[in-house]
């Protein structure tokens, strides 16, 4: 476990070569901007970043992700579901698409785990990334990073520090010599305190099982896209089942505003530019409560308490 995604994002940009022939990675439009920042960060200037665009600002078409991967990529970081809208990329053909060509795919799966069912062993995946912050039940400081089996004796993190060492407390200041599991990925003195702290929201996913919290899932967004609809509001999410995860966004005016407000009377919202109001609904939200976010939304516009909230306003909307 790692401490943030852009963290282990690093240590895996640290494993390559970017001197060869393989001079392109493809990324989509959904990517999250700290992601992103990673990439641009490490990446040298020779390195071709293709971004594949989202007409909608909802979804991204797979098949242009699948057309931009050739024998020049090296890399492929693909995010499973996109944070903004909940679109559920289809990772799985990606993925055939990448090995096929010889290109290797990092998965950020942090809007995905816990929510939609993963399994990395069906997927082939080269790296998946998730979080518990999100639909795991924890808290900061517990990122996850994947590898492949393969990868556990052949690839060398540059990024690295004395946990990685087959031998951390013999305190050789020499070459290292790299474990051969998934400590290999480590790099200075772990945080403790927030593996045991999000131990108990990963066993209480586990219990009741994600099979059972997509199906509940499925249906609770589906009743907010038509209250969202009834209401008159924009939804910025997909309306397919099968490509939407768990969050529904709802776009209204003074989405701003309205997200404080709500947070104010203790119905707990996100608000992300460009996509409006995220309501996410868990395994513990009732039918009423679902309602209750729509309704409330509504008697904010009408009776102008989001005004109150109009000062001081952070984002770029």
């Amino acid at each position: 476990m790692h401490q943030n995604v852009s963290i282990a994002q690093g240590i895996l940009l640290s494993c390559f070569d970017y001197g060869g022939p393989r001079n392109k990675v493809v990324i989509e439009a959904g990517i999250f901007p700290s992601v992103y920042y990673v990439l641009r960060g490490m990446l040298p200037p020779n390195i071709d970043v293709v971004m594949i665009d989202s007409p909608d600002g909802i979804t991204v078409d797979v098949q242009q992700i699948i057309d931009a991967i050739d024998e020049r990529t090296l890399l492929v970081p693909i995010s499973h579901v996109l944070f903004r809208s909940a679109y559920i990329l289809d990772v799985k053909a990606i993925i055939e698409k990448a090995h096929s060509v010889g290109a290797i795919v990092i998965v950020d799966g942090y809007h995905a785990a816990g929510i939609v069912p993963v399994d990395v062993t069906a997927l082939d995946v080269d790296f998946y990334l998730g979080g518990v912050l999100k639909w795991m039940c924890g808290g900061p400081g517990g990122v996850f990073l994947y590898a492949h089996p393969d990868y556990l004796k052949t690839i060398q993190p540059r990024l690295t520090g004395w946990m990685a060492h087959k031998r951390s407390f013999a305190f050789e200041v020499d070459a290292i010599d790299l474990r051969e599991d998934a400590f290999r990925f480590l790099n200075g003195t772990p945080q403790i305190p927030s593996l045991y702290a999000n131990e108990p929201g990963i066993d209480i996913i586990a219990a009741v099982g994600v099979d059972n919290i997509r199906q509940k899932s499925i249906r609770q967004t589906a009743l907010l896209l038509d209250l969202a609809d009834a209401a008159g509001f924009t939804v910025m999410s997909p309306r397919e089942q099968a490509v939407r995860a768990g969050t529904v966004s709802v776009s209204c005016d003074h989405a701003y505003e309205v997200s404080r407000e709500l947070i104010a009377r203790e119905i707990v919202v996100d608000y992300r530019p460009g996509a409006g109001i995220r309501i996410a609904p868990h395994f513990y939200t009732s039918d009423h409560e679902v309602r209750l976010v729509i309704e409330t939304m509504t008697q904010i516009l009408a009776d102008g308490s989001w005004q109150q909230h109009a000062a001081g306003h952070a984002y770029v909307t």
